[in-house]
């Protein structure tokens, strides 16, 4: 069992979509949902090869019409919050108020206490389900307390987080529609330099914009930061609010999801970024399906090959990935690879690099077993690996399933190492187990349980561990669940009640 771990001994069906589909006609990745499956999400998809002729066309209206109406614009909404010790400011501290007087609430003077006032963000989705999914951006949609989406028929409708992935800045939201009108989704692997592209969105919340450009690059990395990042260069004007809406070809499909700009002013200078569709869609299924992104694993550190590289390790070609180390007790590591070891196919699929390795790895399920193809001391070989799960991720058990007896449903939790620390600045006096992330509809999220929490007791009971927390919640007699919890700077006690979530009969 890796270092995460469900607060559920209920295990976690994954139907993960495979990134490459079909050629040619229209395919549908998932079936519409029953009351008694998980949800899924269904995807139209064309993957016909784009016609590269010579094109005469003097408008692009054609296309424009029949993509505006599958792009929104989405208003988000977090509520004010009062100012404290959490939030960095002295304001709090005694001693700052013993010299500042009664303004602040020192000798002679009530205290009083300063709010952040209510934010208001503008962004753009993309409609990928005719039964109201919506696929947009993380940094959208995160931390809103409400969302909003207006659709092109001019309907506002109150949307619902479904899942976020802020390692590619991936989101999808819900409203409760039919019959809306879904994009197609290309496959962007056939993406070629040059090719020409609309940008579609909500600019600066001024209402549809289009703008067009070309195809400036492709496989772009280390533009924003992003854990996986593949980006679709382009220099179709993409501004503010256009954040999360469509990158789209000449026939109309999707390509990319417009993501961030480079730019030294702030306003746009001829470089976007935008999410190529195919792992827009892997995302999509998983956020649907278990409200989080399960990711395979090697447990190898790679790097490309060079010309220079390549010479040494006698090959003709400088396509592959070389192995440069191998993680203990990894799946790789048990499968006999080794540093040095030139990766030149995984499960079938030639390695250009390491950055398309890694994307294929990470697309793959966990517990899968695929074959390697490798280059060791200038020997071909085949290897078997069975591919593992990403340390410090888990599973997400959605609200409401039958549970084993469990509590807390919809949780999960990691072990506090140092990553987890730095990034939800945990001091190192604290211990317990990291809410690392959790359904939006369970029943902890509305009692106020949010990632970056850390759990320090259940029930009175100490919590060292992910081990810890998932014992104490894996048998439970009452579906109320007292928490002690280390959360913005502070420690206090919550209550969890399971019954909130379960829909009345």
């Amino acid at each position: 069992m890796n270092m995460n771990r469900s607060l559920s001994g209920r295990r976690s069906w994954l139907l993960l979509t495979a990134l490459a589909v079909l050629a040619g006609g229209t395919t549908w990745l998932a079936a519409e949902s029953k009351r008694d499956e998980k949800p899924s999400v269904t995807i139209k998809t064309d993957s016909t090869p784009l016609p590269r002729a010579q094109d005469a066309t003097l408008s692009f209206n054609p296309i424009v019409k029949r993509v505006i109406p599958s792009v929104v614009k989405v208003v988000t909404r977090e509520r004010a919050k009062e100012l404290g010790a959490e939030s960095g400011l002295p304001f709090d501290d005694p001693a700052f108020r013993q010299f500042f007087g009664p303004f602040f609430g020192g000798p002679g003077g009530q205290h009083r206490t300063l709010r952040q006032p209510q934010e208001v963000g503008l962004g753009s989705g993309v409609v990928v389900s005719a039964d109201g999914y919506i696929l947009t951006n993380n940094h959208v949609v995160d931390d809103a307390d409400s969302v909003k989406v207006t659709l092109a028929d001019g309907r506002i409708l109150t949307a619902k987080v479904i899942g976020k992935d802020k390692k590619t800045d991936i989101a999808v939201i819900k409203v409760e529609a039919h019959d809306l009108p879904a994009i197609t989704f290309a496959d962007s692997e056939d993406v070629l330099v040059g090719d020409r592209v609309l940008a579609v969105g909500n600019p600066f919340g001024i209402g549809q914009t289009v703008t067009s450009g070309i195809v400036s690059a492709t496989g772009r990395s280390g533009a924003t930061g992003l854990d996986y990042e593949d980006f679709i260069q382009t220099d179709a004007a993409i501004n503010p609010g256009n954040s999360g809406g469509a990158l789209v070809d000449m026939q109309g499909r999707l390509v990319g999801l417009n993501t961030a700009i480079l730019s030294r002013s702030g306003g746009f200078q001829g470089i976007g970024f935008a999410i190529p569709s195919n792992l827009a869609r892997h995302v999509i299924d998983s956020l649907v399906t278990t409200g989080k992104v399960v990711r395979g694993f090697l447990g190898v550190t790679i790097q490309d090959l060079t010309a220079d590289l390549g010479e040494q390790f006698h090959l003709k070609a400088t396509t592959g990935a070389i192995v440069s180390d191998v993680t203990a007790d990894s799946p790789a590591a048990k499968a006999g690879l080794k540093s040095g070891d030139v990766i030149l196919a995984f499960d079938g699929r030639p390695v250009k690099d390491s950055r398309q390795l890694k994307f294929t790895v990470a697309a793959t399920a966990p517990g899968r077993e695929v074959k390697v193809s490798l280059l060791r001391d200038g020997k071909n070989d085949d290897v078997a690996v069975k591919v593992g799960e990403v340390p410090g991720e888990k599973h997400l058990t959605k609200a409401g399933e039958s549970k084993d007896n469990g509590v807390l449903d919809g949780v999960e939790v990691a072990d506090l190492d140092a990553a987890a620390r730095s990034e939800f600045e945990v001091p190192d006096r604290v211990h317990g187990a990291l809410v690392s992330n959790l359904d939006p509809s369970s029943a902890s999220a509305a009692a106020g349980l949010a990632p970056g929490d850390v759990i320090q007791e259940i029930n009175h009971q100490p919590v060292r561990s992910a081990d810890d927390a998932v014992r104490l919640t894996e048998h439970a007699d009452t579906p109320k669940t007292l928490l002690k919890l280390w959360s913005h700077g502070g420690t206090h006690f919550l209550v969890v009640d399971e019954t909130d979530s379960k829909p009345s009969s």
